[in-house]
């Protein structure tokens, strides 16, 4: 196990209760959540790894930035204050805010999406933005390196895209068909894994080739460039600022859930570099959907506490500390024999269940399985990342198969300590020693877009067949 992690670069003002119930009060906890976790009140929740989206702890710069709040409709001083901040650390033209980054790809993908029949690539879509290119009539495409699958072999940018399987699609669906490029960095749903400078690099080159814009997701983008900084050769004694300055002048398009490395438990980016026709049409797209260009859809203290948590997430004490904190979580699993993602991403822990239980089918989703033992087991709150999750083909209505069946174990930024990591992984240990009694689950309700966040499940008893 790794030595010396790094230390919390703060200390605890303010402290908020939790409770703890019992194994017999969750057991009908979840059963009343209809087995979907999602569906548990955050009250009956001991440590939540739901999502590190909006669920982190503010620093008192923030909280103090919230009373600089201008709530006028148009025009507000703090839309100007955010807006320079965002300019200084992208170097792009135009920006607006959004509510999230659901958002911002519903004002965006759409506008990029001039006919029927279009493609969005990335190296791996996070499932709202596949939900958002489907609303807008076109296809998801992912083209994530094979390393990304092999969750046991160390390769230290696992996020990064096949440039072969790229240059492939676009010449089979035809350049003239592809709306967009996406680079999802950090690489969600490929276990949080960083996209390295040099492919970024390559797929630039390529887009560049055919005409193709690029688009960042960026929510995680301060995390990749601590990689990068980390990993990547040439580039160790660069700043964090810089290292992300890089990475925009390799895109067209910044969208970004500012509830990541933004540091704030609302808000959201739309950004585009030079394009003004593009940003003309957002702009008119943001006044139905998302409010004014000047507030879309945040209060003037919302947007004031984002302008300083994006200069705090590049800060590389606080890089330090994040990753070090999720990778002495993945260290303690590693040690017991739980199958996880290698290395370890920067803001969770990825249980690949597929190995954990075989015996169950894809579509009855080890890792809900796993998720809902967990909270039994320690009261943690966590979420699948695998069939489910990815849902069905959109044109046969067919359950898809992930490659990967994961139990995403997300830490919320500042929020928890090292004690609690030591609890959260005593109860995965747990679990995954009397993982053989998993059993699967089948849909007592199935919402028809974005199915795990509002479906109902019931166990299946480990003999029957669906």
């Amino acid at each position: 196990m790794k030595k010396n992690y790094a230390a919390e670069p703060f200390r605890i003002k303010m402290v908020e209760p939790i409770r703890v119930t019992t194994k017999e009060e969750r057991k009908i906890l979840l059963k009343n959540a209809g087995y979907n976790p999602f569906s548990l009140r955050s009250e009956d929740v001991y440590i939540d790894l739901l999502t590190d989206s909006g669920t982190g702890a503010m620093s008192q710069d923030q909280w103090a930035a919230l009373m600089r709040g201008d709530e006028a409709y148009a025009g507000s001083q703090s839309f100007f204050r955010l807006e320079s901040v965002v300019k200084d650390i992208t170097g792009y033209k135009y920006f607006m805010p959004v509510h999230q980054g659901r958002g911002a790809e519903q004002v965006v993908l759409p506008e990029l999406t001039k006919k029927k029949g279009m493609y969005f690539i990335s190296n791996t879509h996070f499932d709202t933005t596949r939900a958002h290119v489907e609303l807008a009539g076109a296809r998801a495409i992912d083209t994530v390196i094979e390393a990304c699958f092999d969750v046991s072999t160390y390769h230290p940018f696992k996020g990064n895209f096949d440039l072969e399987k790229l240059e492939k699609v676009i010449r089979e669906k035809g350049q003239e068909n592809i709306a967009g490029i996406i680079m999802t960095i950090t690489n969600n749903s490929a276990g949080g894994q960083p996209v390295s400078m040099e492919n970024m690099k390559a797929v630039h080159k390529i887009a560049q080739s055919h005409h193709i814009p690029i688009i960042i997701d960026g929510a995680r983008y301060a995390e990749n460039s601590y990689f990068i900084k980390l990993r990547e050769e040439g580039y160790q004694n660069i700043d964090i600022k810089d290292i992300a300055r890089e990475t925009f002048d390799l895109a067209d398009i910044f969208l970004m859930s500012a509830k990541k490395d933004g540091l704030v438990n609302m808000g959201g980016i739309i950004a585009i570099k030079d394009d003004e026709q593009l940003y003309q049409s957002c702009r008119n797209r943001m006044v139905p959907y998302e409010g004014f260009p000047t507030y879309g859809g945040l209060s003037g203290r919302d947007m004031d506490a984002l302008s300083v948590g994006l200069r705090e997430a590049l800060d590389f004490s606080y890089l330090e500390y994040r990753v070090d904190q999720v990778e002495y979580l993945g260290d303690r699993l590693i040690e017991a024999g739980v199958p996880v993602q290698y290395p370890i991403g920067g803001h969770a822990v990825f249980i690949e269940c597929r190995r954990v239980a075989p015996h169950i089918p894809f579509d009855q989703f080890p890792a809900l399985s796993f998720t809902n033992e967990l909270y039994i087991e320690g009261g943690i709150r966590a979420v699948e990342i695998g069939s489910l999750l990815l849902g069905r083909d959109p044109d046969t209505k067919e359950n898809l198969k992930a490659e990967m069946e994961m139990v995403r174990l997300t830490i919320p930024r500042r929020t928890y300590t090292y004690t609690h990591m030591d609890r959260i992984a005593d109860a995965v240990i747990k679990v995954y020693e009397r993982r053989k009694e998993l059993k699967g689950y089948r849909f007592t309700y199935e919402s028809p877009m974005l199915r795990h966040f509002t479906s109902s499940f019931e166990p299946i008893d480990k003999y029957e067949e669906i």
